[in-house]
């Protein structure tokens, strides 16, 4: 199959007008952020937000011009704010947003689409910061709530930064039917998703916020999620576009937080707690990873990061203490080789102490008897 240039998507694009100023799009500038990965093809078009939703129907002549171009299997074009006039086109490195999706899809009703309408309920693993052993907590939580015998999915809703393909030891690409609805990869019986999938592993993701926030949303409305009893959502860390993007868009029954037990990551954890009371997301608990050190030698204990501070921080708050994980060298090397430590030895201590924190998430957010889903503790901050 003959390689899509970039010129040939500009030259396709160069057919679509600006129905306001009477100039194709590409002349005006305001196609941005052009993707080109294995025929996969995605671009945004920045226009003034006053302007956007009338524009819909020039998106779609350029989502159909990109898909005359010999060579390329699906598009995707979103509408994006900008804060002035059209800028220089700006193609991206080598990498690829998801499939056949639109940043905002109406029903034949004229409602929006519902995001994973199949799922049950929804649970976001956060932080206040980065480096505290987040998405390995997330990921051994998805898999300990399949070990019970759960349907589960998990998102991988950090666009800069996937580490979800890595962690499950996923090499594979999502495939699609329609060319529009992505079919979702599983490994160890959980569903999964990530932009990682779809853009090589070294590439950075230079997108701006409107763009996160879209492809966050398409992640979870064009994937065919089917019926799941959970899904997982591995945040990135601190409270930015995303954050709120998942926070007001999706319908969440709660958020767990991960933090060491160390003094500065207690800070964050408590930011990124308050974000989420601000958008009325109910907090579940907070979980202390590398809780301690366990000499792999002399089976010895040492308090690298200190030690109980998340379950201090927890009762000042008053929320749950959800359970502690200890730095262990086991961890770091199953999440390195793709076989998280509750599949590699599930009746290890380690994994034992996850299977009790996912125990504990679940009887919060599980559907109650008429199909609602129990109402989680509600953070009162002083």
């Amino acid at each position: 199959m003959a390689q899509v240039t970039e010129a040939q998507i500009l030259d396709a694009l160069r057919a679509v007008r600006d129905p306001d100023q009477d100039q194709d799009i590409v002349s005006l500038g305001i196609v941005t952020g052009l993707v080109i990965k294995d025929g996969n093809i995605g671009f945004a078009i920045e226009v003034d937000p006053k302007r956007g939703p009338h524009l819909e129907p020039m998106r779609k002549a350029a989502e159909d011009a990109v898909d005359k171009v010999p060579g390329v299997l699906s598009v995707t074009a979103v509408l994006t704010a900008h804060s002035g006039g059209g800028g220089k086109t700006a193609p991206a490195p080598q990498q690829q947003a998801p499939q056949k999706a639109r940043p905002q899809v109406q029903s034949s009703t004229g409602g929006a689409r519902e995001l994973a309408p199949g799922v049950k309920a929804i649970v976001a693993v956060a932080s206040g910061k980065g480096g505290v052993g987040k998405s390995t907590t997330a990921i051994n939580l998805a898999m300990a709530l399949s070990a019970s015998g759960l349907s589960v999915g998990i998102l991988d809703a950090d666009i800069y930064g996937p580490s979800l393909p890595r962690m499950m030891g996923i090499s594979d690409k999502p495939t699609s039917e329609d060319g529009r609805i992505l079919i979702p990869l599983e490994k160890h019986g959980v569903k999964c998703m990530s932009i990682g999938f779809l853009v090589p592993e070294d590439s950075p993701t230079i997108w701006r916020g409107p763009m996160v926030m879209s492809a966050l949303e398409q992640m979870l409305r064009d994937v065919a999620w089917g019926e799941l009893d959970v899904m997982i959502v591995d945040m990135p860390p601190g409270t930015g576009d995303a954050q709120l993007t998942m926070s007001q868009r999706v319908p969440l029954a709660g958020a767990v937080i991960v933090s060491t037990p160390q003094d500065i990551a207690l800070l964050d954890a408590r930011k990124g707690l308050n974000m989420f009371r601000k958008v009325d997301v109910p907090v579940l608990g907070i979980i202390e990873n590398m809780s301690t050190f366990i000499c792999p030698h002399c089976g010895g204990q040492s308090d690298i990061f200190g030690h109980g501070g998340a379950r201090a921080e927890a009762a000042a708050l008053e929320v749950d203490f959800l359970g502690e994980v200890p730095l262990h060298m086991e961890i770091r090397k199953t999440s390195d080789a793709g076989t998280p430590i509750v599949v590699s030895t599930p009746d290890g201590p380690h994994a034992l102490a996850y299977r009790g924190i996912a125990d504990a998430v679940w009887a919060k957010v599980a559907p109650s008897g008429d199909g609602n889903r129990r109402a989680a503790p509600r953070i009162v901050m002083n």
